[in-house]
């Protein structure tokens, strides 16, 4: 089995040119920030930090297809990098400081591309997470001062702690009943949002997140981390990996009945 180790200290690499670009401006008063037509917002950081990394991919893999927010798909090929320049942008432009820079590695396998390397980096909180097959997830501040992640033991719901994005995309596709009965059931609810539930999910903090509508690029890098951590990353459908539409993250204990939860409606 390849181990990705190479692609994992390139992703690395992308990750600091973005971080450097999206930190310098962060916060910035005349920072220019767009609707789009599926009227979420955009800014000039966005933009840049994805041209940023497609230029340094198009030098380092020019082989390899991209895929980002921004941009679209670009290549061919069983090796596809998935970006999200900033996860986060409704934080970012309000001046709040958890978003991050999402980059996955995704190759061909049987049933589609799945996640092989994964970095989450989330500059003004001062983190970073990252994965590649088989080696595990870690944390820290960069690949020589880092920490393993696990995911949590917690094995009953009472015990547990659900973080979540918001309450209007469940009660769109008719699931919040059931996503107000989980909240009833665990010990604690928190609204932490976007990248970070599934990276406290990683490292044992949370036991349980979810959300009813991503795009890939949400999901890629946050996948291989969760699983890599030991635990369970799934669509609402129950199918692993991140092509669902949609996401469920948990230690795996407590997945079947997270799955249950949700997927109630009426």
């Amino acid at each position: 089995m390849p181990d990705y180790l190479d692609d994992l200290r390139l992703a690395h690499v992308l990750a600091d040119a973005a971080d450097a670009a999206t930190t310098d401006r962060f916060k910035a008063l005349d920072l220019k920030v767009e609707t789009k037509p599926d009227m979420t917002p955009v800014s000039e950081a966005d933009r840049a930090a994805e041209e940023l990394i497609r230029g340094h991919l198009q030098r380092a893999r020019p082989r390899d297809a991209v895929l980002g927010e921004e941009y679209g798909i670009e290549g061919t090929g069983p090796r596809r990098w998935v970006v999200d320049p900033i996860d986060g942008t409704k934080n970012y432009v309000r001046g709040v400081p958890v978003w991050a820079t999402l980059i996955s590695l995704m190759e061909a396998a049987e049933g589609g591309y799945e996640p092989v390397v994964g970095v989450v980096s989330a500059p003004a909180l001062g983190r970073r997470w990252w994965a590649a097959k088989g080696h595990g997830a870690f944390s820290g501040r960069s690949l020589t001062s880092a920490s393993r992640l696990h995911v949590s033991r917690v094995a009953e719901l009472s015990d547990a702690s659900f973080a979540y994005s918001s309450l209007s995309g469940w009660e769109e596709q008719g699931r919040l009943n059931g996503f107000l009965d989980l909240g009833r059931e665990v010990w604690r609810t928190r609204a932490y949002g976007d990248f970070w539930p599934y990276m406290m999910v990683a490292e044992g903090s949370v036991d349980l997140c979810a959300e009813p509508e991503l795009s890939l690029w949400d999901m890629a890098a946050n996948a291989i981390i969760v699983t890599e951590a030991g635990g369970a990353f799934t669509g609402l459908d129950g199918r692993p990996g991140p092509h669902s539409g949609n996401a469920a993250a948990s230690n795996g204990l407590l997945h079947d009945e997270l799955l249950g939860y949700l997927n109630q409606r009426y």
